[in-house]
């Protein structure tokens, strides 16, 4: 069955692509992908469009790209991913992965989008442990950097860092380990699907304040080519 990953270049998403890359019934189509206009980065992760080519070099899938304005109202962004979906029936595409893990409401927006398109959505992380899913992580040798943290959640010390065993040691219990709310995203630079690791050096920090309050909240790390 032809299918495309929701794919963000973090560290969930590329571990539901390799679970799916192990099932023969699935044929990776491509990595559907959302960046921001003006910034060329990944929307919310803000990891830079040239990192991103060099993850689907690695992986030797193609990406399939939808480019939203900043600050994207929601009409815009559902009429481009409406029209992204709709080229991806044209492909013969009949279902969507996503790294989803616990949020329900998350998981029902997702299936509410693909409702009567004929792409079925799948999500094989789906309500798995998240203590369990970052071993697995670590231990299939996979490697990650963090490029976001939510400092109300997280000391600003964990930004740039990379997801592995001293990082789980560390990693505060009241927490998500797996950053499902919102701790922090990643950019996963090596892993067994990757034909080889991306080389990157930490460039500099920006903080952007929370939309509601307006207080200093998200602290960004720059992942650079090296």
């Amino acid at each position: 069955m032809k299918t495309v990953i929701a794919y963000s270049g973090g560290k969930d998403s590329t571990l539901a692509l390799y679970n799916i890359q192990q099932n023969p019934e699935y044929e990776v189509d491509s990595l559907l992908v959302t960046l921001t206009e003006g910034f060329d980065r990944v929307s919310i992760h803000g990891v830079r469009y040239a990192m991103l080519k060099q993850q689907s070099e690695s992986l030797g899938i193609p990406l399939r790209e939808v480019w939203i304005p900043q600050d994207c109202p929601n009409e815009v962004y559902q009429d481009r991913m409406g029209k992204a979906v709709s080229g991806m029936l044209e492909d013969g595409v009949t279902n969507m992965v996503f790294g989803d893990i616990h949020l329900a409401d998350v998981r029902a927006y997702r299936e509410k989008m693909l409702e009567g398109t004929g792409i079925t959505p799948i999500f094989p992380l789906w309500g798995q442990d998240v203590g369990e899913l970052g071993r697995e992580f670590i231990e299939r040798g996979f490697k990650t950097v963090l490029t976001c943290i939510d400092m109300e959640q997280l000391d600003r010390s964990f930004a740039g860092r990379v997801y592995d065993a001293d990082f789980l040691k560390g990693y505060p219990e009241n927490c998500d380990v797996c950053g499902e709310n919102g701790e922090f995203h990643t950019f996963v630079f090596d892993g067994p699907n990757f034909e080889f690791p991306i080389r990157y050096e930490l460039g500099e920090e920006r903080v952007t304040p929370d939309v509601v309050t307006g207080r200093d909240r998200f602290l960004f790390r720059d992942v650079v080519p090296k």
